[in-house]
This record gives structure tokens, C-alpha cells and sequence, in this order.
């Protein structure tokens, strides 16, 4: 098995099936602070900073991620934390591109 950070997006246009729960549960094992939500369609990974300064410069840092990958979480900014959550909207579940952008935020935090 191949590292997720090693790994790039690949364009999702829908038609294809949305990963399964177990099929989610083993890519995981490389995110594992990321929670696979109740129905097994989203991760969501809560990060926790000193400030808001060094929350809004891990946003940064995900943006630019996220536009080279061209996979897009969805934000929750606070005081002090960030939650990322990922899925594919296209298929209404997730893809390994969740996992690939989720690993890839884990290496900068």
C-alpha cells in the first residue's frame, strides 16, 4: 500500500460508487485522527491551535492544498480550531481523494 501523501487527486465527475464503510475503515488506518461520520459518508478531523493567527495561517496552508489537489473540504473556523470535514460531492460520499487531502493536512499540523 502506497502512502496517501504520495498520492494526487484524480478528477471525479460522479458514476462511480462511494467507498464503502470497511473500505473507509482501511483507509483511515493512515488518518487516523480523522472520524468517519455516523451514515460512513464524511471524515472529519477537529484541529486545535494556541490562536487565531496560527488558525488562520493553517488555513492558508490547507487552501493552497486543497487548489492543487482541486478537492475542497468544507471549513469551520473558530477562535483557537479549525474543523475540516471531506467527501466527494460528486458521488455523495467519499473517494480516496477525501483520504489523500486528509493525509496531506495531517503532515502540516
Amino acid at each position: 500500500m502506497s502512502s496517501l501523501t504520495s498520492k494526487h487527486c484524480l478528477p471525479c465527475k460522479g458514476g462511480v460508487a462511494p467507498l464503502t464503510r470497511s473500505e473507509a475503515e482501511e483507509l483511515r488506518k493512515q488518518t487516523p485522527e480523522w472520524k468517519l461520520s455516523e451514515n460512513g459518508k464524511k471524515i472529519a478531523r477537529t484541529f486545535k491551535f494556541k490562536n487565531f493567527k496560527e488558525t488562520r495561517a493553517f488555513f492558508e496552508k490547507v487552501a493552497d492544498i486543497a487548489e492543487s489537489e482541486n478537492h475542497h473540504p468544507d471549513f469551520e473556523v473558530s477562535w483557537g480550531s479549525m474543523t475540516l470535514t471531506l467527501w466527494t460531492h460528486a458521488i455523495g460520499g467519499l473517494s480516496e481523494n477525501d483520504f489523500i487531502v486528509a493525509a496531506k493536512m495531517d503532515q502540516i499540523a
